[in-house]
């Protein structure tokens, strides 16, 4: 397909974008959607409705990973907990007829406000309080949402909390093998499971889990950095709280990190000022009450997790869904973070 091609098919799905959205009481103005920054793998576009921004997003195109990037997981989650968090921002509309866009979306409140996108600072330069402060938003944000009633939310039958660890093991483990491409990861992947698979967690009350919580999934105030939204919610469920607090200390880097870490670049949290993931862990514990004797295990997990991830953006990349030249790179980055799980598995 040539690139007009290619832009006069855009240009006619956005026609039906428009017309399914009038059908249901929005009015687009007609004005081509802007494509909004950050992010790997959803898309999210500025739209106007009615006269207001709003958020149009949707998963990428092509074969996807089982149980990613699921749109109406993510709306019914955000429909619900936007009225118990001000920092959760609503899903106004789900469309999952891929006549209209060729793959299902929805309509997001619009939040403005300050993403601060992996290591770069540049916009709080001056701000000498701003590591710690964020460094204490992160963990007080992910705390105050482990604190929230999924019953009273809505949510209460929301994910299998029963088993969440062994599932996610197991899940990780599947879609590892079906994407590492190299014989050296794949066996990387089969000893970390079962490693994984021997430990024994002690069992928690499940809460509402976010499962890709890191700081450029929260839009700032700029002035006080408070939560202003938090987003990306695809892969959100009911679980282990602890993972999601491993899932956060993943992207936590410090300055003497493996290179594997470091190379990452998610958050700038090797920066001074910073808070180290043990500090962060403590205020985490201080906040809930929550006992920390698996936060280790679990943070293998989350690694895990996090090298397959980039195995799977990588596999994108190589399917053509995706070609920013970026993901080139991810293979390598992947392999790298399995390299730093199997060595944590050493040392515990």
């Amino acid at each position: 397909m040539t690139a007009t091609q290619t832009a006069d098919a855009r240009a006619q799905a956005w026609r039906q974008v428009g017309a399914h959205l009038a059908a249901h009481g929005w009015n687009w103005n007609g004005e081509t959607p802007r494509r909004l920054s950050g992010g790997f793998a959803n898309r999210n576009y500025l739209i106007t409705l009615n006269g207001q921004p709003h958020v149009l997003r949707h998963p990428p195109e092509g074969d996807l990973p089982p149980g990613a990037h699921d749109m109406a997981r993510e709306h019914r989650i955000l429909s619900r907990l936007s009225k118990q968090l001000p920092f959760i921002p609503d899903s106004l509309h789900l469309c999952e007829d891929r006549a209209v866009l060729g793959v299902p979306f929805q309509i997001l409140e619009y939040r403005a406000g300050l993403v601060v996108r992996g290591e770069d600072m540049s916009e709080l330069a001056g701000r000498a309080d701003a590591p710690a402060r964020l460094s204490q938003m992160m963990v007080a944000t992910l705390a105050r949402l482990h604190r929230v009633n999924a019953e009273e939310a809505g949510l209460g039958d929301l994910g299998r909390p029963d088993g969440f660890l062994d599932r996610a093991i197991a899940g990780w483990a599947k879609r590892g093998a079906l994407v590492a491409r190299h014989e050296a990861a794949r066996a990387r992947i089969g000893e970390i499971a079962a490693w994984l698979q021997g430990q024994r967690f002690a069992p928690r009350p499940p809460t509402v889990l976010h499962c890709d919580f890191k700081l450029d999934n929260i839009i700032l105030d700029p002035e006080t950095l408070a939560p202003v939204a938090l987003v990306d919610w695809d892969m959100g469920t009911r679980g282990d709280p602890l993972f999601d607090l491993a899932t956060l200390l993943s992207y936590w880097v410090e300055p003497n990190d493996p290179p594997a870490l470091r190379a990452l670049g998610q958050m700038p949290t090797r920066q001074p000022g910073f808070w180290t993931r043990d500090q962060a862990a403590r205020h985490y514990a201080e906040l809930t009450g929550c006992d920390l004797t698996d936060l280790p295990a679990l943070r293998v997990l989350a690694l895990f997790k996090l090298g397959i991830v980039f195995l799977q953006l990588h596999r994108q990349w190589l399917d053509g869904a995706v070609s920013e030249a970026v993901y080139e790179g991810f293979e390598a980055i992947g392999e790298g973070i399995l390299d730093v799980a199997q060595d944590a598995t050493t040392k515990l």
